[in-house]
């Protein structure tokens, strides 16, 4: 097989080749375009999801840290009161 990059080209297959080059690039772009939409709308898609994990998460750390001031609260309530010792007669 003969490998390309040693071949030389003549003008005119140097105009063809790059013909066939706009050509390609040029039927590609609507593709493309439409690719770059379709990532983009993936993007803000991704990024309201990690917006809405990240608020989630946040609610969940704020409601367990509340939580646990209840509980301190609670326990500091429910401490015993001080024991008397009883004299023996």
């Amino acid at each position: 097989m003969e490998n390309q990059q040693d071949k030389e080209f003549t003008a005119e297959e140097l105009a063809a080749q790059k013909e066939q080059m706009l050509q390609f690039y040029t039927e590609s772009l609507p593709y493309l375009e439409a690719q770059a939409k379709y990532e983009e709308a993936l993007l803000k898609i991704e990024e309201a999801r990690f917006k809405r994990t990240n608020i989630q998460m946040q609610y969940a750390l704020m409601s367990q840290q509340m939580e646990g001031q209840e509980e301190e609260d609670d326990n500091e309530e429910e401490l015993p009161t001080e024991r008397k010792l009883k004299k023996r007669s």
